[in-house]
């Protein structure tokens, strides 16, 4: 088969399973095999996709690689049959015509090369034969003609017996259209259920809800799945997933058990035996990783998505600012930074317990915030955060002061980095947190990429999910948001840079290495100067580099420089500049669309170019907005059934959104009180870091839980 009539098939069968045009799977599939990336593909080549977005394009890619994966196994198949001589016309047919990989692993069965097993010891000991009379159930009396395979290695007739049913068990075991049949009963009746184990029920009382637990496989939420198989693991729980057995077995015995005389009593024997030893562990081992894989898949899906809303975080800006980590015995460390995010000044003040020198802290932030020019303040939303804030709100500063408390989940993270010690190789991790934690309030997505995903408290079990899978979606995730708000190219650090478009870490570094040299970059196309960097990751990365005050306009917008010719002709048939067209609205009526259509560029192209003159280089991002807690509550001691309190939502997951309602311990809303309507996923009334209303529903001190509902308000 030639390597077009093998991607022709894939064309066809990834067309049919995504309902994707064929068409558009082939170009789809072409420009990824070029080096292009999602999202250049995604924004820059919508004609040859007919505008698919980034997850279909992925999910193209991902049903591609998977196609790649089963024909390897395929090979792999046929070539172990074939070693062994027992390759026919027939079994190559079906093991080229398999659809799926457990279909094919089933036609394998028989031949995969074995361990010795109860089935080959009694064919070693001639025992086959007899397995082969007891099949047809026509022999009228079995245990005579079982005392004429009695030997030294089968002494009794029992013997005999038992190893004929062995084989009988393992022939039914590796029977396609048996196997199918159970496993379809799997399908349709299958129930997880846990029980703890006696021993651990004290030791495991985390795992109290699921000390006997049922419930539809179909029905039971990802969550649940992986509490269970983190509490098996463990070693608390005892696991099993399937059917009833006993439905199970009366499937098989309508398959094998043909008449009802002696013979047809040891093919039952073998039908339980067979189901119980082999099919069931080995049926219930797929639907586990099944089961398991449906479990990452959505907790990484409710991952990625509370991931991209916490990048995609109205930023603050250019700001001077000035930023806190808080403390009490150690302090708060404060930090001012310039409006590119530069570290200008730190110190620490001591306003809180033990120490309430207050005084002397005032006077030093009334001189900070005058000597900088600081237009904001950040402060970290950990320990002493409520008393800080306190503290910074009572004093009069000489203007006016927005002061924002910020989420700093992976500061500490980033502060003993690689990357912070690059940064700031004199300062300590009190120093480098505190930047961060401002800097986090100026571009939450430009400091949040520095940080390992998994280290900014937003996921759901992401410990126990499948950890390339998990990091695959998370840097994907990254790359997408750092190409859908663009890079500053003069501006924009190593890290950042690297998630961008067709560039990777050592074109990320050529670009500092270049500006450290040059200074800053003047046009897009002196990109074509950096070491290493052709024509092909310019292509994939210049409509994603932004260049403010650049020589080209267009240099600072979405509009890629492979399509500066065509507003070029636009300002040219207009008798305009480019400036003209982006600063008079009224231009953009007199311009038909029709007219600027070639081939490479079509009608979305174009589009998306107009949008870009309206607003270049818009910031796709929120605008930020101060929020405040109650003043009445500091601590989970304050909080009382009843209360109506502002909150900010700071995870979500399958089950409900947790809520910092500033007492250092969030609270839950359960997806049951979400809403005053049915709420299938939480994601469809809940966004990270929104500012919500709630009512405490119960305070439990001693546990630290806090349950909230957001229903009737």
């Amino acid at each position: 088969m030639s390597g077009n009539e093998l991607n022709s098939k894939y064309f066809q069968l990834i067309s049919g399973k995504l309902n994707i045009e064929v068409w558009k799977v082939a170009n789809t599939l072409e420009l990824l095999s070029e080096g292009a990336t999602i999202p250049f593909i995604s924004r820059y080549r919508k004609e040859a996709t007919g505008s698919l977005d980034e997850t279909q394009i992925l999910e193209i890619q991902v049903q591609y690689n998977k196609l790649l994966d089963m024909d390897k196994r395929r090979d792999t198949v046929l070539r172990s049959i074939e070693e062994q001589g027992k390759l026919t016309d027939e079994l190559r047919q079906q093991i080229n015509s398999a659809g799926t990989l457990a279909e094919l692993e089933d036609l394998y069965l028989p031949y995969r090369p074995k361990k010795k097993t109860r089935a080959s010891v009694a064919r070693d000991n001639g025992l086959e034969p007899l397995a082969k009379i007891i099949i047809l159930q026509k022999e009228e009396d079995i245990r005579r003609k079982a005392g004429e395979f009695i030997s030294e290695k089968v002494p009794t007739h029992d013997d005999a017996l038992q190893g004929a049913r062995d084989i009988i068990a393992e022939w039914i075991s590796e029977d396609k259209h048996a196997r199918n049949d159970i496993r379809r009963l799997f399908f349709r009746q299958s129930a997880i259920s846990s029980r703890i184990i006696k021993v651990k029920e004290n030791e495991g009382i985390k795992y109290k809800d699921y000390y006997t637990f049922d419930e539809s496989l179909k029905r039971c939420p990802s969550h649940r799945i992986l509490a269970i198989f983190r509490g098996e693991s463990e070693g608390f729980l005892k696991v099993r997933i399937g059917p009833d057995d006993d439905e199970a077995i009366k499937i098989l015995e309508k398959i094998f058990v043909k008449e009802a005389q002696p013979s047809s009593d040891h093919v039952s024997m073998a039908v339980r035996d067979s189901y119980k030893r082999l099919i069931f562990p080995s049926i219930e081992s797929e639907f586990r990783q099944l089961a398991r894989e449906r479990a990452d898949d959505e907790a990484i899906k409710v991952f990625a998505n509370n991931l991209r809303q916490l990048l995609l975080a109205p930023p603050l800006g250019q700001k001077r600012v000035l930023a806190i980590d808080p403390g009490f015995r150690t302090g708060c460390k404060v930090v001012c930074l310039d409006s590119e995010g530069q570290l200008l000044h730190n110190e620490t003040i001591y306003p809180n317990p033990p120490h309430n020198d207050k005084i002397l802290a005032t006077k030093k932030m009334k001189s900070l915030v005058n000597t900088y020019h600081v237009e904001a303040i950040a402060i970290g939303n950990g320990t002493a955060s409520r008393e800080t804030e306190s503290f910074i709100k009572r004093i009069r500063f000489d203007h006016d002061i927005q002061v924002f408390v910020v989420n700093e989940s992976g500061a500490s993270v980033y502060s003993t980095s690689k990357v912070a010690r690059d940064e700031f190789p004199e300062y300590d991790v009190t120093v480098r947190g505190a930047v961060s934690i401002g800097r986090r309030l100026m571009d939450p997505l430009a400091e949040l990429v520095k940080i390992d995903p998994k280290s900014i408290g937003v996921g759901q079990y992401q410990h126990d999910v499948d950890q390339n899978k998990l990091k695959t979606s998370l840097d994907m995730e990254v790359e997408s948001c750092v190409n859908l708000v663009g890079v500053h190219l003069n501006t924009a650090s190593s890290h950042l840079l690297t998630y961008v478009s067709g560039l990777g870490p050592q074109l990320a570094q050529s670009i500092i290495t270049y500006r450290d040299q040059h200074g800053s970059f003047h046009s897009r196309h002196e990109l074509m100067n950096v070491t290493r960097l052709g024509a092909r990751a310019f292509e994939l990365s210049a409509g994603f580099l932004r260049i403010t005050d650049g020589e080209h306009p267009l240099d600072n917008s979405a509009v890629h420089p492979e399509s500066y010719h065509i507003v070029e002709k636009m300002v040219s048939d207009l008798d305009c500049s480019i400036a003209d067209l982006i600063n008079q609205p009224d231009l953009h009526k007199k311009i038909k669309l029709d007219q600027y259509v070639t081939e490479k560029a079509g009608l979305p192209t174009l589009k998306d170019i107009m949008a870009e003159l309206e607003k270049p280089g818009r910031d796709p991002r929120m605008f930020i907005r101060v929020f405040e807690f109650s003043a009445e509550i500091h601590s989970i001691e304050d909080l009382k059934e009843g209360m109506i309190v502002p909150g900010i939502v700071t995870n979500i997951t399958n089950f409900g959104a947790f809520v910092d309602i500033g007492v250092k311990q969030d609270g839950l809303v359960h997806i049951s009180q979400m809403a005053d309507r049915y709420v299938s996923n939480p994601s469809e009334v809940v966004r990270i870091h929104q500012h919500v209303k709630v009512k405490i529903l119960s305070v439990d001190v001693e546990r630290k839980r806090i349950q909230l509902s957001m229903k009737n308000l």
